[in-house]
């Protein structure tokens, strides 16, 4: 179904400047925006996509991945078409880079007491990028409170601060992440922005409204590994965000029209993972390398082993009630749900 946009402002010969994405496209009349899903309708932004769930599942919160805030949370998690993002190398690019609209219709509220039945924790809005469907993110998050979900996104970021704003309201856990260690030159070619300036922007916002964030990098070879890169990336975090804000750095595996790269070789990944460590950032993780020890939680202080993981599940949780480390006690930067039982395997 259409439902009038957020976040837009209709100017001269009918044109409308969509404000969420950090796009700002200024879209004709009857036209859509670059995201695919965003339509301009007698002078007003509408969302082409609201209820239309191209993508539903019941996930780990630790596939978001979210380690830090409410480890063991089932999620229902869902998208819709479109992308505000040209990754070359999309995982997601059936239901992204498609501009045909499609998937079930499902109101907010019926979402929702979906998510009660199936006896999740909380709603992750994933698969696609969240900003681009605001409006149904938005209504969905309210209705999720008022039930005692919470709610996260898996977003890239790109979205203005007035967006990021209007999230944080509703939103309690973002992951953002970035692809090529934040390169200009990267994100222009393999991803089709200009820069990844307003991707920092929104991280300020949301430190600043108290939304819990974890931040992915997608380590590419050949074109998006720079250790430098990594470096100062790894410096805006600790200047801005500050030491405890868990870091993953991802291995990339070939899809879409990039398949002539191959897998992140380990080594580099350790090596972006030893100097994250090495700056003074407190968690520092590989991901998509099962069984790997650094998909583990180490006390920052001693080393302890915090909690072990086999890809998404739960193996140990040695963390207190006071959320300190058994051996040392040193404060874990860690949300847990209070009458929350954890999953393991």
């Amino acid at each position: 179904m259409e439902k009038e946009g957020l976040l837009y402002k209709t100017i001269q010969n009918n044109r409308a400047i969509c404000n969420l994405c950090a796009r700002r496209c200024n879209i004709p009349e009857g036209s859509i925006g670059f995201c695919g899903v965003r339509k301009n309708i007698g002078g007003k932004v509408y969302s082409t996509v609201y209820g239309r769930i191209a993508a539903l599942n019941i996930d780990p919160i630790e596939k978001k991945p979210l380690f830090h805030f409410k480890p063991g949370a089932r999620m229902l998690s869902l998208g819709t078409v479109g992308c505000n993002f040209n990754c070359l190398y999309c995982q997601n690019w059936d239901i992204s880079h498609t501009r045909e609209l499609s998937g079930e219709e499902i109101l907010p509220k019926e979402l929702v007491d979906m998510a009660i039945n199936y006896g999740v924790d909380g709603i992750t809005y994933t698969y696609n990028e969240p900003t681009i469907f605001m409006e149904y993110a938005i209504d969905v998050a309210k209705e999720a409170r008022k039930k005692g979900l919470f709610n996260t996104f898996v977003t890239n970021g790109y979205m203005t601060p007035e967006a990021a704003e209007l999230a944080s309201k509703y939103i309690d856990a973002m992951t953002v992440d970035f692809k090529g260690n934040a390169n200009t030159q990267f994100a222009r070619k393999y991803i089709s922005i200009f820069s990844d300036d307003p991707i920092f922007e929104t991280l300020k916002v949301l430190k600043k409204n108290k939304v819990f964030i974890e931040i992915t990098d997608l380590v590419v070879p050949k074109v998006g590994d720079s250790i430098d890169d990594a470096k100062r990336l790894i410096s805006w975090i600790l200047e801005n965000l500050g030491p405890e804000v868990p870091i993953h750095f991802l291995r990339f595996h070939p899809d879409f029209k990039m398949l002539d790269l191959p897998l992140t070789p380990e080594k580099t990944l350790v090596k972006h993972y030893r100097l994250a460590k090495e700056m003074g950032m407190k968690y520092v993780y590989i991901g998509n390398m099962p069984g790997h020890k650094y998909e583990n939680t180490y006390c920052p202080k001693c080393g302890a082993l915090l909690i072990k993981r086999f890809i998404f599940d739960i193996l140990e949780y040695n963390i207190t009630d006071e959320l300190k480390c058994p051996r040392c006690g040193e404060k874990i930067n860690i949300v847990v749900k209070p009458e929350f039982t954890y999953r393991t395997v």
